[in-house]
């Protein structure tokens, strides 16, 4: 049985087409409010308006790899009146316009597509950090192959300052380094796809994340995080950057079950827009729209 937050969390997947508000989220909750959003916000990270703009953002991406449609019908479909503000959204959160995530996804992803001069690397005068650690696989895989970030917010999206992959295995953890990091709060977020340590042929890759919390990264220090990866949950934060090569295939499929079904989704989901102080939904709002 659902909780008052998975419930919520699968109207979302349910009616994200909608102009839902606060309110209605939390009928579905069957919660007040303000109660919800605080319980919802500790259950996810983020506000009940921002997994909502995240799940608008993931079913754009759904749909430009599956169909045909363009990106004005797209942009309909998920929700948005305004062609230019979904652009904009998609492209902050994915790291690519909607018909260059599209060309992209045919062509395959791949580490750092055509950066700006700017995001190569930072400036060596700038101050920056580094975050290092260890990547820990349980010994229900064989292996995995892992991307790892710094990102701004819980949420999987916007180029970060500093990535990198590595392979690891279960009596293996797989050390990083994730060097250029600006000062402040950031939180490191891995995204894997693993072989079951299942022998049988028909089993099949699974997506794992790992992370948890936020770093304080200061100028000229290390920090040290260490990650466990681990099976989706239903309150996970669906994943917005077009995380290089290793985004799956069976993203085209129709059939794929939404993250509130218990089920792992592929790499390539979405949210939408989450930069600093700039959230979808405020928790006091009555009956806010939002895109």
């Amino acid at each position: 049985m659902f909780s008052p937050v998975e419930s919520a969390i699968a109207s979302i997947w349910e009616s994200y087409g909608e102009p839902l508000s606060l309110s209605d989220i939390a009928k579905s909750a069957i919660l007040s409010r303000f109660h919800f959003c605080r319980v919802f916000t500790e259950a996810t990270g983020v506000s009940p308006g921002r997994y909502l703009s995240a799940v608008r953002i993931y079913q754009a991406k759904r749909l430009l790899v599956s169909t045909s449609l363009s990106v004005t019908d797209i942009s309909l479909a998920i929700g948005y009146s305004s062609l230019g503000s979904f652009t904009n959204r998609f492209t902050d959160s994915v790291g690519a316009s909607p018909t260059r995530f599209r060309r992209m996804w045919g062509e395959g992803i791949h580490a750092d597509p055509d950066p700006a001069p700017d995001e190569q690397a930072p400036a060596s005068s700038s101050p920056s950090g580094t975050v290092t650690g260890l990547v820990d696989l349980l010994p229900d895989y064989a292996s995995a192959r892992v991307y790892l970030g710094a990102f701004e917010t819980p949420i999987v999206q916007r180029r970060p300052p500093s990535s990198m992959i590595v392979d690891t295995w279960p009596a293996s953890p797989a050390s990083y380094r994730l060097p250029n990091i600006p000062p402040g709060e950031w939180f490191i977020r891995a995204v894997a796809e693993a072989d079951s340590a299942d022998p049988e042929p028909w089993t099949r890759r699974s997506l794992l994340v790992g992370g948890q919390g936020s770093v304080t990264v200061t100028a000229d220090q290390v920090s040290r995080v260490n990650i466990t990866l681990r099976a989706r949950r239903p309150t996970d934060l669906p994943i917005l950057f077009a995380v290089p090569d290793l985004e799956r295939r069976e993203f085209c499929r129709s059939d794929d079950p939404a993250p509130a079904a218990g089920h792992a989704l592929p790499l390539a989901t979405a949210v939408l827009t989450t930069s600093r102080g700039r959230a979808a939904l405020a928790c006091g709002a009555s009956r806010g729209r939002y895109r």
